[in-house]
């Protein structure tokens, strides 16, 4: 296939189906965390949702692990013209659908509990803490500019049917935080597992799922680690990439 390139982009090998995924390097590019949300829990039966999708790289691997009906919302219109290229380009036309616009509004352009599950790998940062990048499209989103942890519960809650599933991934600084606004918005958390660079390693991400109007309790997996002693990738992180 003939793949034309615009300024600042890229071609990158998704690894899984042979999908391969368009990226500029003037915008947030997926990487490792994408990768370890979309495997995260079973295979969505029912219409799943991803929340600022980019490069639509979670709607992709999800395909790949047999997930049928996907749609994904991306505010950014760079990005989401990069979204609808790569679903093109992979062949995913019949089972995602990108939809430009703000998951603020998503009472707009979906039903409420129309999904049974919700993925979402958000801004990690308030607005008012880190770093800044001066590229508005890598600030955006690192930084809680156009949407808040708030922001992204409130289109969770209309968006999941009850006793849906929503996965998350975060920075563990903010784990409380999360805990408690997910429990406000009715998604219980139901499952946790803390991802460590190294084994030695304090953790610095973490994965959540939770379901709207579960019950409580909440089991701890065994923590996910990315590199071995020596850097290299960990058999977890290769079976993820499908080289075991």
């Amino acid at each position: 296939m003939n793949i034309e390139l615009g300024p600042h982009e890229r071609l990158d090998d998704l690894v899984l189906d042979g999908m391969k995924v368009i990226q500029r390097d003037d915008q947030f590019c997926f990487s490792l965390d994408t990768v370890l949300l979309a495997h995260f829990g079973t295979v969505p039966h029912g219409p799943a949702l991803d929340l600022g999708t980019g490069t639509a790289a979670i709607p992709l691997i999800l395909t790949a692990r047999g997930a049928k009906k996907l749609t994904a919302v991306e505010f950014n219109p760079v990005m989401a013209d990069i979204a609808r290229r790569n679903v093109a380009l992979n062949g995913r036309d019949d089972r995602i659908a990108i939809v430009e616009g703000d998951y603020r509004r998503i009472r707009e352009w979906a039903e409420s509990g129309a999904f049974a599950a919700v993925y979402a790998n958000p801004p990690y940062r308030e607005k008012s803490r880190g770093a800044y990048s001066d590229v508005d499209g890598i600030r955006r989103a690192c930084h809680e500019e156009t949407a808040t942890l708030g922001d992204v519960l409130d289109a969770v809650k209309y968006a999941l049917k009850y006793h849906g599933r929503f996965r998350m991934v975060h920075i563990t600084e903010r784990l409380a935080d999360i805990l408690e606004a997910m429990r406000a918005h009715d998604i219980e958390p139901k499952v946790l597992q803390m991802v460590h660079g190294r084994p030695d390693k304090k953790a610095k991400l973490f994965l959540i799922e939770g379901i709207r109007g579960g019950s409580k309790g909440l089991d701890v997996l065994p923590p996910l680690i990315v590199h071995n002693p020596d850097g290299s990738y960990s058999d977890a992180v290769n079976k993820l990439y499908g080289k075991l």
